[in-house]
């Protein structure tokens, strides 16, 4: 049994985390739109308060736009949405300047990236350079127009939705710009019981398209976001659990499933997100199951299979798994 820290001790008797309140209200309101998806859309919270990016991957129809539109209501965020195409270009992203022939001069028009919550819809079914320009936006926070560099608004969190690579007409994020998302969901279809309950919903007049008629309570804005992020400043986390997170990275850089084990961006993503992550469950301090829980979201897209792994059937969250089970955990 994992020993708690004695700095929690005032949450060990009662004390609830501001942070916690704010995501038990979150899941309530959403819950009025989003069936089945509970999990996932805790770590697009997750995600958000730890100022990173998520990849959300899934076939089509499985509630990906649902959830992150959700998010920004909730959250009272500006939200905009980008449909990428084989066609789309930079510019239509990030913005470009125009001539204005009345005034004889150029005009900044800023694009969709401007805003606190963005949607990039199928980002796999636009060309490398058009995805390098949002992802590179991503890790800078901000964007340069012929020369002038504009800083992004704050909070900016991108939600970017990927179709599984088997699909016809996508295109493979590399690896380099894979690892600048904080993690990558799986969505998978409903169950069954989670079906019929969708249809349930519509049949009383429910409809995804017409979010703004759905009556969602605003939980949170900026100043209550930042006033999370300072509490998760706060969690505390012990050297033992550091060095869990370490051994996990260094572990996939010697894994005989991987050509290519994780970074040191990858510790730092789950060092961070487990802050968080611990805070929405009312700690203070970050246990080793929170590392665990949070190490396939956070790894599995920034490793790589060796090819007779592939054959033999294993994924990246089994390879992720295996090597877990060869550490340690502390206690």
């Amino acid at each position: 049994m994992y020993s708690i820290p004695d700095t929690s001790i005032l949450f060990i008797l009662g004390e609830t985390l501001k942070t916690q309140q704010i995501a038990q209200q979150l899941r309530s309101e959403a819950a009025k739109v989003l069936v089945g998806q509970e999990d996932a859309f805790d770590m697009l919270f997750v995600a958000m308060l730890s100022g990173g990016h998520v990849l959300l991957e899934g076939p089509p129809g499985t509630a990906k736009t649902l959830m992150a539109k959700t998010l920004a209501r909730l959250t009272q965020a500006e939200f905009r949405r980008v449909q990428f195409t084989p066609d789309l270009m930079p510019s239509d992203v990030v913005g470009t300047q125009i001539f204005e022939m009345g005034t004889s001069q150029f005009r900044l028009r800023k694009g969709p990236i401007f805003t606190q919550v963005l949607l990039g819809d199928e980002i796999n079914r636009a060309p490398a350079k058009t995805q390098s320009a949002l992802l590179e936006a991503m890790e800078e926070r901000q964007v340069t127009i012929e020369g002038q560099r504009l800083p992004l608004p704050d909070p900016f969190f991108v939600v970017a939705t990927q179709n599984p690579i088997e699909y016809e007409g996508t295109y493979p994020l590399p690896e380099a710009q894979l690892d600048r998302f904080l993690f990558k969901l799986l969505i998978d279809y409903a169950p069954q019981e989670v079906e019929i309950e969708v249809l349930r919903r519509y049949h009383a007049g429910f409809d995804a398209r017409q979010l703004e008629a759905v009556t969602l309570q605003p939980v949170i804005g900026p100043a209550e976001l930042a006033a999370c992020r300072s509490e998760i400043a706060q969690v505390q986390v012990e050297e033992g659990v550091l060095r869990y997170i370490t051994a996990i990275a260094q572990e996939s850089r010697k894994s005989p499933d991987l050509t290519l084990g994780a970074s040191a961006r990858a510790s730092i993503a789950l060092f961070q997100t487990a802050r968080a992550y611990a805070a929405l469950q009312g700690r203070s301090f970050v246990v080793p199951d929170d590392v665990k829980l949070l190490a396939k979201p956070v790894y599995r897209h920034r490793i790589m299979l060796r090819p007779e792994a592939e054959i033999e059937g294993l994924t990246p969250d089994a390879a992720i798994a295996r090597l877990l089970g060869r550490l340690e955990v502390p206690r």
